[in-house]
């Protein structure tokens, strides 16, 4: 009796190409089309637990968390400099989302820092600005912008202390100068006082005070 061979059902050949393709689990290094480099940890073939990010457009470089394929927890992102051909740091902190989120510090090109919170890429929550000028703000940001409660130190030694409303001076506040042991305590609005009282503040250890003492209000 003839024995009758059925061909076994094979998939097309591109499904096996396509399961050895899944990533899972650490890797080496992987290339993307356009020269972009990661080497680290994967699920579901996304980037996925601890890796480094090379994008080969900038050179800039990302080590640190990721989740299902963003940058999400603690990381360091780095840009390398055209000139030096080093690696300069820009931020180190936490990310979500592929965002800075939470606390961090960012170093910009022109040599201010920032160290505080971050919301969604910006600025929001508490934090201290370091100022190229020499002035520094330490207080409460939203959307990029002072606002809220902080204190701006000058680099003269003058100082405001007070409300804020989209990066400047709003609500009641105190602007203190030592060089002339003055204080102006008053109402702001964007920037300018409205109304307040200027009294002697520490006018004996002032380098500069005016001729004549204030009178007492």
């Amino acid at each position: 009796m003839p024995v009758i061979k059925y061909p076994r059902i094979r998939d097309p050949l591109f499904y096996e190409w396509d399961r050895k393709a899944q990533k899972c689990g650490l890797r080496h290094t992987i290339y993307a089309v356009n020269g972009d480099q990661y080497t680290g940890e994967w699920l579901d073939n996304l980037k996925h637990g601890k890796g480094t990010q090379i994008w080969k457009s900038t050179g800039a470089i990302y080590s640190g968390d990721w989740k299902s394929g963003k940058r999400d927890g603690y990381g360091s992102y780095s840009i390398l400099d055209p000139v030096t051909k080093e690696y300069k740091r820009v931020y180190t902190g936490w990310w979500e989302n592929d965002q800075r989120s939470g606390s961090g510090t960012f170093f910009y090109p022109n040599g201010e820092c920032y160290e505080g919170e971050w919301s969604n890429g910006m600025r929001s929550g508490w934090g201290k600005m370091h100022y190229k000028d020499g002035s520094s703000y330490e207080g409460q940001w939203l959307a990029d912008q002072p606002n809220g409660q902080g204190l701006l130190r000058l680099p003269n030694g003058n100082r405001y202390e007070g409300g804020w409303k989209d990066g400047k001076k709003h609500g009641p506040g105190k602007y203190f100068y030592p060089d002339k042991g003055q204080l102006l305590e008053g109402i702001w609005v964007a920037d300018i006082p409205k109304c307040g009282v200027l009294v002697d503040f520490g006018r004996e250890n002032a380098p500069a005070p005016p001729e004549l003492p204030l009178p007492e209000v």
